[in-house]
């Protein structure tokens, strides 16, 4: 399982971000030097410091602070400035400036690295937290080939509402993907409930829908038990597949869940709409009957991508929705993983590094040596 939150870029802008105090410096020196003798680097020299503070340590602050006082001293010297009664004056309050904004920076940087000690230990607590809850899938099952794959939209929020599970049983390889409405703790409890019902009922249930109803009384079950928990708060969309020792097929329930896609190793993308949705864990007050199963092929080499909405409602900047079909048809990938890593990478590159929801990804692949 891959843990993200577009971690390269985040990088990338604090680089750009370090690069600021030492060219507010440069151009302080570079204004003062081709401008008229009345105006002054001293406010680039200024802020110098405190932009370097939530990014350098301590005597990196101070290092800013101390060159911007060199850089006015320095500059008066050269412009023969210092001479005057009032010269010395402007120079003494251009310094004491330059000092105090100092003195400020140091006293920042010192609270943002109590602040960055703290976010890092809560980050390492919620990594902990979301290998606990939602371990990573097997790379293999059997001759199923599998990856996963958790993207989250905040950097700092490790733990949310998706979930994915596989599972080897006695009726074939059964996986589940799942999103949990809402965000919090609440949200992290359904999961583990829907979860722990997952791995309870895979490997007993004869069928899906089975399976399904034993996940529908489980949640039904928890949100009773909740004080003060609303019935509508505790809903999620759900897609279970099983996919039979037997090659050649799968089986689907869609809870309300964005359909998978099917990739062929010819190129062909295919979403595999239900012939009918049922509604959501969470909401069969409201539906009509059991839900039912709907049967696919699945061809040697294909994969299987079954995802969040995270995916399929990713916006770019005029607001269009990713489309998978669109986007992935006509390519191939010879393994799960490397189909995984182009999609986040596209996801990625359609919104502009700026996700607005988590997202879960699962991908099984057929072996390829099979023939039906």
């Amino acid at each position: 399982m891959s843990l993200s939150s577009n971690n390269s870029g985040s990088e990338t802008t604090r680089k750009r971000a370090r690069a600021i105090p030492a060219l507010l410096v440069t151009l302080g020196v570079v204004f003062q030097i081709f401008t008229p003798e009345q105006l002054t680097g001293m406010p680039a020299f200024v802020v110098a410091p405190l932009m370097a503070a939530p990014f350098y340590t301590w005597w990196g602050t101070l290092s800013f602070g101390v060159a911007g006082i060199a850089a006015e001293l320095l500059l008066s010297v050269v412009s023969d400035s210092i001479g005057g009664t009032a010269a010395n004056q402007d120079l003494a309050t251009h310094l004491i400036s330059i000092g105090f904004a100092t003195v400020m920076a140091v006293v920042l940087n010192r609270a943002a690295v109590r602040v960055n000690a703290q976010i890092t230990a809560a980050r390492g607590v919620a990594e902990a937290a979301q290998r606990a809850v939602l371990p990573a899938a097997p790379e293999h099952i059997g001759e199923l080939r599998l990856s996963t794959h958790y993207e989250t939209a905040q950097q700092d929020t490790l733990v949310g509402g998706d979930l994915y599970a596989a599972r080897a049983t006695p009726h074939g390889t059964r996986t589940i993907v799942a999103d949990v409405r809402g965000k919090g703790l609440e949200a992290i409890e359904t999961v583990s409930i829907i979860l722990g019902a997952f791995w309870e009922t895979a490997d007993r249930a004869a069928t899906l829908t089975e399976v399904a109803n034993d996940l529908e009384r489980a949640l039904a079950r928890e949100t009773a038990r909740r004080s003060g928990y609303g019935d509508a708060e505790g809903f999620a969309t759900c897609l279970l597949t099983e996919i039979p020792d037997e090659p050649g097929t799968l089986r689907t329930i869609n809870l309300g869940h964005p359909p998978p896609l099917l990739l062929t190793s010819d190129g062909t993308a295919s979403l595999l709409t239900p012939n009918a949705f049922s509604v959501p864990l969470g909401l069969a007050q409201l539906a009509c009957g059991e839900p039912a199963e709907d049967h696919w092929d699945f061809p040697p080499g294909a994969i299987l991508l079954m995802y969040t909405d995270g995916l399929s409602e990713a916006r770019d900047q005029m607001g269009r929705f990713y489309d998978p079909v669109q986007r992935l048809t006509g390519r191939t990938f010879p393994t799960p993983q490397r189909l995984l890593s182009a999609v986040v990478k596209d996801v990625r590159s359609h919104t502009g590094g700026h996700p607005t929801d988590d997202m879960a990804l699962l991908a099984v692949q057929s072996p390829s040596n099979r023939t039906t």
